[in-house]
């Protein structure tokens, strides 16, 4: 019955927020970035991928159940990563998701979650692309959802409320994210007069506006997500020992 009320869950939240608008992705698009860094971004992602499948293996070992949990996080991101809302100079900003799994999972468990996340979108929406992969996974699926578990930790040391602990860490993981990408974007296109320091704050700029209460309205979600998860779904969460860490 538990597992029933989590699927019907998910499936409320798909139908709620599952229809995207048409508009030009966030992802770095394809064919944006230079083969050679391309590459580099690839190789960078190669041993977090890596390490995230032995966790997810060891996860999944230790107890089937929690493949409920890792099918709702990799869905989570799926969908609130696809809601694109048009910012300035005709670019797009999203929330990426990520903040949950890391909380749940850890962020290795995420980096595998999330560039399968990001070939799909890529295949099915046109939302970033191929050769971009690299460098999508390594702003979205690993760097944000990074910072997203240190700050849960951090916050967990400092006794701060759980759910005010989530929020933080979705939101401030989802910051940092576009804060990668921005860099990203400023190591390719730097500006002719200021380089890559001004070409990142111009970056950033562009999606300041539309990213920061983003963040705060993923904060929330994943909040209520949260909320949702203890009252529906505690086996699970005990079973990977999410419930005994956050209590």
């Amino acid at each position: 019955m538990t597992r029933k009320k989590i699927v019907g869950l998910s499936v409320a939240f798909a139908l709620l927020f599952g229809t995207v608008p048409a508009a030009g992705a966030m992802h770095i698009m394809e064919g944006y970035l230079p083969g050679g860094m391309c590459l580099l971004w690839g190789a960078v992602c190669l041993p977090f991928l890596i390490y995230g499948l032995f966790v997810l293996k060891k996860t999944l070992a230790h107890d089937r159940r929690s493949i409920t949990l890792i099918a709702m996080a990799g869905a989570f991101i799926f969908v609130i990563s696809s809601l694109k809302i048009p910012s300035v100079t005709a670019s797009c900003s999203h929330m990426t998701g990520t903040g949950l799994g890391a909380i749940l999972f850890g962020p290795s468990a995420v980096s595998v979650l999330g560039i399968i996340v990001l070939i799909f979108q890529a295949i099915l929406l046109a939302h970033g692309g191929l050769t971009s992969l690299g460098a999508n996974t390594f702003s979205m699926a690993i760097a944000g959802p990074f910072v997203s578990f240190a700050i849960f930790k951090a916050c967990q040391k400092l006794k701060i409320n759980k759910m005010v602990a989530v929020f933080l860490a979705a939101s401030l993981g989802d910051l940092f994210t576009y804060c990668v990408t921005a860099v990203q974007l400023a190591v390719a296109h730097p500006s002719p007069d200021g380089g890559i320091g001004l070409a990142a704050a111009k970056f950033l700029g562009v999606f300041a506006p539309t990213q920061v209460p983003l963040a705060v309205v993923e904060g929330i979600l994943t909040v209520v997500i949260m909320i949702a998860l203890e009252s529906y779904a505690r086996p699970e969460l005990k079973a990977i020992g999410f419930e005994r860490e956050a209590a």
